[in-house]
């Protein structure tokens, strides 16, 4: 979509303000009802596609100049609310600008403003925030996914080309599959995490949300790189050969040449019949792999057999990281200030009970359990052993495959509601999806083809295409994953070229 849009603003079939104007339009039309957008940098993206247009006029343009993009609300843009959907929050206004989101700037591409998440990035739902819940784009009567279900209803909505998002445990790649888009969580450390309101550092990764993977690429290609400002950021690659003059350039993802029928696909053991799968979930991904093999892809069965472990190991790092990642938040610095507060000792716990919400709460209380005095070692560290054996695990695997082929969430998207007084139910939504974050390893959720259902890339062509509904499709959608070893994101977007054009979805 992104190549499509690009060719008509140089061959001057549209401009940018115009295409700009088009996407603002659609989200003043759908908005109300999705709730995807929580801020609309509307005077902000006009000036951008106006300086965009100037820039194509001067022959200077790349792939993303004049594109509208959208972001995470955990995204920092300069003079705008940053408030990570939280009431903490709510009122910071950001005094800088994310890496991410500069370097899609610097290139030219248009910022349409920030769409909604779960308070503070917990939630698998998008229910929790305080600007309300996101609907699905395919039935308002569903959930998109969380915790960057807004990003998710915008692509899928067509209200963004493509969006920004954080995934610390699956938060880019289940609202994909529950929305019908592609979603990319690169490898750790392969984007600057430097301007992202921070949940756990250890696991926090940049991403996308996109209509086919072959936008996925052309983003991540501009927002790959080193960060001096991030010290966790990857170097350039690949690295010069021995006795050679170095020569250290980032990865052309968008012109990968791997070819996808030379890779082979490993499939885990575990997950063929894994335990709270629906069935019409189980039926999918059997199909997928049989277009695959119908298709000269080799497949090979493989074992992880920690991977029942992920969801455990996840609720004791992302908690004890959370509860000190957000210590920060006092009522003193920044955030939510309780004005009849008459202690310092109120300041914090007032404030602190009025910032944040009540899955914020029961996580920050679980986290600071495990850390405690007596309790680190039994859970805390123990939890990392384990988180050791899971990325040994995929170490083993990917010496005998190139891929691994995985469900990416049990179920379909669920109805608003249906899990909020059930913790547990909400977690294994990422069941899925958490060991790749344990891991670090990159990880790729495009949709299932079946009959009958829509998805966000079945109409990807034009800005004006029609957003899909509940009565476009019996069923909302389904996506499968591919993972792919650390560093190997372009065999998993060239699997996911390959994937589409089978099904007809690129």
């Amino acid at each position: 979509m992104i190549k499509e849009l690009h060719q008509k603003l140089i061959n001057k079939e549209i401009s940018a303000v115009e295409l700009t104007k088009q996407y603002l339009k659609k989200i003043h039309d759908t908005n109300p009802t999705y709730n995807s957008f929580v801020l609309l940098t509307e005077d902000f993206a006009l000036k951008q596609a106006a300086d965009a247009d100037a820039i194509i006029k001067r022959g200077e343009a790349t792939l993303l100049t004049g594109i509208p993009f959208a972001m995470k609300d955990n995204f920092c843009l300069q003079g705008t609310i940053t408030s990570a959907g939280s009431t903490m929050l709510k009122n910071y206004t950001s005094p800088y600008t994310a890496t991410a989101v500069q370097k899609l700037l610097d290139q030219g591409a248009v910022l349409l403003g920030k769409t909604n998440m779960d308070d503070a990035a917990m939630g698998s739902s998008t229910e929790t925030s305080v600007y309300g819940p996101t609907k699905n784009a395919h039935n308002p009567n569903l959930v998109p996914g969380g915790s960057s279900g807004g990003s998710a209803t915008a692509v899928a909505l067509q209200q963004a080309v493509f969006a920004l998002a954080t995934d610390t445990g699956g938060s880019i790649r289940q609202p994909a599959a529950l929305s019908g888009v592609v979603g990319l969580k690169p490898t750790y450390g392969r984007i600057s995490r430097y301007g992202i309101v921070a949940l756990a550092s250890s696991l926090d990764v940049v991403g996308t949300l996109t209509h086919n993977s072959a936008d996925a690429a052309i983003v991540l290609e501009a927002l790959s790189g080193q960060d001096p400002h991030d010290s966790t950021t990857l170097p350039p690659e690949p690295a010069a050969a021995p006795g050679r003059p170095s020569k250290r350039t980032a990865r052309k993802y968008s012109t990968a040449a791997t070819a996808a029928k030379n890779l082979t696909i490993g499939i885990p053991v575990e997950y063929k019949n894994a335990k709270g799968m629906a069935p019409d979930v189980q039926a999918a991904l059997k199909q997928a792999i049989t277009t695959l093999k119908t298709a000269g892809i080799k497949t090979k069965n493989i074992t992880l057999p920690h991977a029942h472990l992920g969801i455990a190991t996840y609720y004791v790092i992302v908690p004890s990281e959370a509860s000190s990642n957000l210590a920060r938040y006092d009522g003193m610095r920044f955030g939510h200030y309780a004005k009849e507060a008459r202690t310092l000792e109120e300041v914090y716990t007032l404030s602190r009970a009025q910032g944040f919400g009540r899955e914020v709460k029961r996580r920050i209380a679980l986290g600071t359990f495990t850390l405690s005095a007596g309790y680190q070692d039994a859970y805390y560290h123990q939890a990392q052993k384990v988180r050791t054996l899971i990325r040994e695990d995929f170490r083993r695997a990917f010496a005998e495959v190139d891929v691994i082929l995985t469900p990416a969430t049990p179920d379909r998207a669920f109805p608003l509601g249906a899990k909020s007084a059930d913790p547990l139910s909400m977690y294994l939504q990422d069941i899925f999806t958490v060991t790749a974050n344990l891991a670090g390893i990159p990880g790729l959720v495009v949709p299932l083809a079946e009959p009958g259902v829509t998805s966000a890339t079945d109409s990807a062509a034009t800005a004006a295409a029609t957003a899909p509904t509940a009565e476009q499709g019996k069923k909302p959608p389904i996506g499968v994953q591919f993972l792919g070893d650390m560093m190997q994101e372009e065999k998993l977007l060239s699997l996911g070229n390959f994937y589409e054009a089978l099904t007809a979805r690129g």
